[in-house]
Formats: structure tokens, C-alpha cells, sequence
């Protein structure tokens, strides 16, 4: 199987065809595209996003590309986070290159998950399984995961939905950076908290 051929494949036209093809399905394409990338690393989730928005118009686009990104994300942590001690799985937590974001990610928490998630070239299955391999709590990988990925979807539908004006008319990306910072300062308000709280269960239970 040629991979070149079937990346190829994957173009804008192709996968709104695809869409309209299983139109009778109604959202389960939309959700469905952007679930598998989290598993198929290599399959364009910029242009599933892209053809969402345009198959289904922006507001509808955007939700169906979010839940399926979601989705996919929390259950490849999930997976990792049950089998990653395993046998199996278990050369992954040794590697080096898994390692390193490994400590990292359990170091700093929130803040490096939500900024890695909010990027679209961001390797974001490589994430999911580091984070699922790692001490992060679940809670704070579920926060940074919809946070972030709100950021990143969002940013691609508005792009997609209206890339010429994006060309034309530059000053409307300051909504899109304004977003990010409102976002990562909420989230990290919400991890203090959830590790303050995490803190008092622990002395009291001494």
C-alpha cells in the first residue's frame, strides 16, 4: 500500500465529497474524521477541519471538528493510561524521546499541554501518549485538552471558513490571540485551585 498515494487522497474536495456522500449520517462523518486522526497520526486533521466547516457551515463544522478531536484525544490517553505499564506497551515509557516531555509534562502540568494543543502542527498523538504515560492528573489532561483544542479548532475553522478575508484583513486574527491568553490564564487559575484541593485531601488524610 502506497502511503504518498493515500496521502495524496486526502484533499479538500475529496473529503467534502466523502461528507456528502454520508450526509444521511449527519454529524458522524464530521465527529468521526477528526476521532480517527488521533489514532492515524498522518491523516490531515487541517483538512478535515477546513472541510467541516464548509460541509457543514462554520458554528456546526466547528463543534463536530472540537467533539471528534476530543474524543479521539481522551481515548488514545485513555488506552495509554490503562496499558502503558504493560508488557506491550511498556518500551514506550523507556524511549528517550517519550522520556524527556514525559518529566516535563509532569513537572509543569496544565500550562505546556494546553500551549502544545492549541498549535495545529503540533504532533498531538505523540502528546496524548506521553500525557497518558505520565503522572498528570486526569483532570488536568481532560482541562488542557478542551481548552486547547477549542483554541486550535477554532483558529483553523475561522481560517478555513474565511481565508481570504484572513489575507485581506489581518487584524482579525487578534480575536484568535486574545482567546489564547483568556483561555491559559482561566486554566491555570483552574489547576491551582484543583491542586490546592488536591493538597488539603492529602494532609488529611495523614
Amino acid at each position: 500500500m502506497d502511503m504518498n498515494l493515500i496521502k495524496e487522497w486526502f484533499t479538500l474536495e475529496n473529503i467534502m465529497e466523502l461528507i456528502d456522500s454520508y450526509r444521511s449520517f449527519g454529524p458522524l462523518p464530521g465527529i468521526l474524521l477528526p476521532m480517527v486522526e488521533a489514532f492515524i497520526p498522518f491523516l490531515p486533521l487541517f483538512v478535515f477541519i477546513m472541510a467541516n466547516v464548509n460541509a457543514f457551515g462554520f458554528w456546526l463544522g466547528f463543534l463536530y471538528s472540537w467533539a471528534g478531536t476530543i474524543l479521539g484525544a481522551l481515548l488514545v490517553f485513555s488506552i495509554i493510561r490503562r496499558y502503558g505499564k504493560k508488557r506491550l506497551l511498556s518500551f514506550l515509557r523507556k524511549h528517550k524521546k517519550v522520556q524527556k516531555p514525559m518529566i516535563w509534562i509532569e513537572r509543569h502540568g496544565f500550562g505546556p499541554l494546553f500551549l502544545l494543543l492549541c498549535f495545529p502542527f503540533t504532533p498531538s498523538a505523540l502528546v496524548n501518549i506521553v500525557a497518558g504515560l505520565s503522572r498528570i492528573s486526569t483532570s488536568q489532561y481532560v482541562l488542557a485538552v478542551i481548552a486547547g483544542k477549542l483554541v486550535m479548532i477554532s483558529t483553523i475553522s475561522f481560517i478555513g471558513y474565511d481565508l481570504k478575508s484572513m489575507i485581506t484583513q489581518p487584524l482579525r486574527t487578534i480575536p484568535v490571540v486574545i482567546a489564547i491568553f483568556i483561555l491559559w490564564f482561566i486554566g491555570k487559575r483552574i489547576e491551582i485551585k484543583m491542586n490546592s484541593v488536591g493538597m488539603d485531601e492529602k494532609e488529611r488524610s495523614h
